[in-house]
């Protein structure tokens, strides 16, 4: 089984989160609600690893002004690739508190949508178990 660390942003802005609608066609949590992420590339830290991950998958324009670690966990989950294939990956994550100065988001294919959401309004959506999990682990759930 492979073995993948994960860099995972909780981007706030005003008091609102930042969550992507994953594709329906492909990932781990398809059609799912999810915070963003990627997996580390040999050589990068931790918050080189977060930075690219958040630039490649939400653009160039949405300023992070703040990093700071939170948590990290383990699970094995089943990846979903564009092809139908499907591989079992142990995913080791890094999950971090980011504060963004802007809004501006243009999202890759991997997402289908993404939405700013409040605290009140999480519960609305579906989360996928690991998302789920995080915003109870910060008492927001």
């Amino acid at each position: 089984m492979r073995q993948r660390t994960i860099v995972c942003p909780i981007i706030q802005n005003n008091g609102a989160y930042l969550l992507c609608k994953m594709a329906s066609d492909r990932g781990v949590f398809p059609g799912q609600w999810a915070l963003s992420g990627g997996g580390m590339e040999p050589g990068e830290t931790m918050e080189e690893a977060l930075r690219r991950e958040i630039r490649e998958e939400l653009g160039e324009r949405l300023e992070i002004t703040a990093v700071k670690p939170w948590a990290f966990r383990d699970d094995i989950r089943v990846k979903t690739y564009a092809d139908g294939t499907t591989e079992q990956i142990y995913m080791i994550y890094l999950i971090f508190d980011c504060l963004s100065a802007n809004r501006d988001v243009t999202f890759n294919e991997e997402f289908q949508d993404i939405a700013w959401v409040t605290r009140e309004s999480l519960n609305t959506l579906d989360l996928n178990e690991a998302t789920r999990l995080t915003f109870t682990q910060k008492g927001l759930l």
